[in-house]
């Protein structure tokens, strides 16, 4: 289960040891090892224990990362990469100690080609900064998960959503990374042009590596332009079957939806107490359309009328930017409007993927299993690709608490394996979902462990995550 895979790992004590003269002596103040700045980057949004490295370096430069890369492969110390810290599965956390390389000063947007919808930033790029600094250009970039992650994050755990039904995910996002091997050296996965058939897919094999396979110091990004026009709103339905069924009509009829998110009546009512809002208290998806004024006018008449087939409530929708940003404002904010109805309770984010087919049948189950074991638990999910977020809160000062909730996760995974599911639609499996892999992928996890083994002799870089070594 999670906190067992979350044990630490053997330290190198003497490599370590060495290490720190040596980086202290190379980066001066941009090398730290007080506890503050250690446990600040062991930082995990979930209830995996915080596990330290043993010195934090500000990188600046892709030269930086070079430096510290070689002294650590050298001395066989562990690597650990930190963008934003918002990763919900312990990917941050150091279980055999080493050195985390801090991305925020890494923050540069290197190249904007607005004709070519592409742009190069450094890995410490927040999705915000970077929208911000393309907002006059007329570009945009639609991968949006609820935190404001760095993009060299983003890249490594595969993320993915709110936009994702129309966009994609990262993996479909990312044109090229450039990221330092075990031996030092930095290269560059692939050009800027649109397809390529020119040998394996090495941008593929890092974008979602977590940082396992080396550390990514450049993402190539493709953008999007502004819409015209934005439209969007909520509808209410009288249970999540009937909101599902509407999604699955909305994509089989082509309806170019840019997200449509499912939140189930617990959730609704946590965000109409965060968020001050007076929606029904019944699962409820919110919507968003991106045209023209007549096409967004058009799909959101057409939902509308899927709406009222499927037994759904009236359909209000806005172009009024500044209501549409007060509803999707409160779809970011779910997980702190989670927290806020028990704040004295720890939280665990997870997240599963299914068939869309299948998202009713386990949205449901799930939902009879956490009022069968008398959970605190809202559900919301991106309906549009059938991956959904269960928000745990429990107490996890007992074993009680803590077995309790394991148990709830690894039913809730093996339910969507058996439906032809995945244990992580985008968070990532990091130390919280690496039995669950095993489970998913059976033996195609020991091809992982020979692709590790082949770029990572040594095992350096993030330990301790996605799969045990053999």
């Amino acid at each position: 289960m999670v906190l067992a895979d979350a044990k630490a790992g053997i330290r190198n004590e003497a490599g370590i040891s060495v290490v720190l003269g040596v980086l202290k002596q190379a980066f001066g103040e941009r090398f730290q090892t007080g506890e503050s700045f250690r446990a600040q980057h062991a930082h995990t949004t979930t209830y995996i224990p915080a596990q330290l490295p043993d010195g934090v370096v500000f990188a600046e430069t892709s030269e930086d990362v070079q430096a510290v890369v070689k002294a650590c492969a050298e001395h066989r110390v562990p690597i650990i990469p930190f963008g934003a810290g918002t990763s919900l599965e312990g990917q941050v956390n150091a279980p055999q100690g080493g050195i985390s390389i801090d991305f925020s000063r890494m923050n540069r947007v290197l190249e904007v080609n607005a004709e070519d919808l592409d742009c190069t930033v450094e890995p410490g790029v927040t999705r915000e900064d970077l929208n911000t600094y393309l907002r006059d250009t007329g570009l945009f970039f639609p991968i949006d998960p609820g935190a404001n992650a760095s993009i060299g994050g983003m890249a490594s755990t595969r993320a993915s959503g709110t936009n994702a039904v129309r966009y994609g995910t990262m993996k479909d996002n990312v044109l090229a990374v450039t990221v330092v091997t075990a031996n030092g050296e930095e290269i560059r996965t692939a050009r800027r042009a649109k397809k390529s058939s020119a040998g394996y897919d090495l941008t593929r094999l890092f974008v979602g590596a977590e940082g396992t396979l080396g550390v990514l110091t450049s993402v190539t990004l493709r953008l999007q332009g502004i819409p015209q026009k934005i439209a969007g709103g909520a509808c209410a339905f009288p249970d999540v079957k009937a909101a599902c069924d509407a999604v699955i009509m909305t994509i089989q009829m082509g309806i170019p939806v840019a997200r449509i998110e499912l939140l189930d009546a617990m959730q609704m009512r946590a965000c109409n107490r965060y968020s001050g809002l007076t929606y029904d208290e019944k699962p409820t998806l919110f919507l968003e359309f991106h045209g023209t004024e007549e096409t967004v006018a058009l799909q959101s008449a057409q939902f509308a009328e899927i709406a009222a087939e499927c037994g759904g409530g009236e359909f209000l929708w806005t172009a009024n930017a500044e209501e549409r940003n007060k509803l999707w404002k409160a779809r970011h904010d779910a997980y702190w409007a989670c927290r806020a109805l028990a704040p004295e309770l720890t939280a665990l984010s997870t997240d599963v993927c299914v068939p869309i087919s299948r998202l009713a049948e386990c949205v449901a189950e799930t939902q009879a299993d956490i009022e069968a074991h008398g959970l605190l638990a809202p559900i919301v999910g991106h309906a549009g690709d059938g991956n959904f977020h269960v928000l745990v809160l429990f107490d996890d000062k007992t074993p009680e608490g803590i077995a309790t909730v394991e148990n709830f996760v690894a039913r809730l995974n093996a339910r969507a394996l058996a439906m032809d599911g995945t244990c992580t639609g985008e968070h990532g499996v990091g130390q919280g979902k690496m039995s669950f892999l095993e489970q998913e992928l059976g033996s195609a996890v020991d091809l992982m462990r020979q692709i590790k083994e082949a770029l990572d002799p040594d095992a350096i870089f993030n330990p301790g995550k996605i799969f045990h070594p053999h």
